[in-house]
């Protein structure tokens, strides 16, 4: 009889079936934890900002799961969808957390000079209409210089293009 055959086949069938749910905390949760402490223990920086940067990024897929779990719930490929952006953001291989930091939440961080070019600031009289963009950019090299405004410029243009060439573990950016 073929009965341990089929029996292996349908618990491998079982595990490939559930490999999201059996695999999804190891990857987000225990292997992290594991690497955490090991960063806490070493005397580099290096992990401790990855790591860091990792549980604020498992933070906010968690929050954002439990803001839109409802939606969630008819999106069959969520939770391997979920799966691959964990092994992405985890793995050493693709520091997918590292990337996220470097390219999205230190550019935010480390120029806290930026400029909304929705804010157009009034003049001193409620009743007149309001600046434009052009007078506003007029004010701002009066008051800064025209150099300053080239550099807010060229620091604009470098961020939007992605021309920022510092990297996650440079000390002087």
């Amino acid at each position: 009889m073929g009965g341990s055959g089929s029996g292996a086949g349908s618990f491998f069938m079982v595990l490939l079936r559930n490999f999201d749910v059996l695999a999804g905390p190891v990857i987000s949760l225990v292997y992290p934890l594991y690497a955490s402490v090991r960063a806490i223990e070493s005397k580099s920086p290096l992990d401790d900002q990855q790591w860091l940067t990792y549980w604020v990024l498992y933070s906010l897929i968690t929050l954002f799961e439990l803001t839109f779990a409802k939606i969630l719930e008819w999106i069959p490929i969520w939770p391997y969808a979920k799966l691959i952006l964990t092994c992405w953001l985890v793995l050493p291989y693709f520091t997918g957390a590292a990337y996220v930091y470097e390219h999205y939440v230190r550019p935010f961080l480390a120029n806290p000079q930026t400029i909304n070019i929705w804010y157009v600031p009034r003049k001193k009289d409620v009743f007149s209409k309001p600046d434009d963009i052009i007078t506003a950019a007029e004010k701002y090299i009066q008051e800064n210089g025209t150099e300053a405004f080239e550099n807010l410029i060229h620091r604009a243009d470098k961020s939007k293009w992605g021309g920022s060439h510092h990297t996650m573990y440079d000390e002087t950016y």
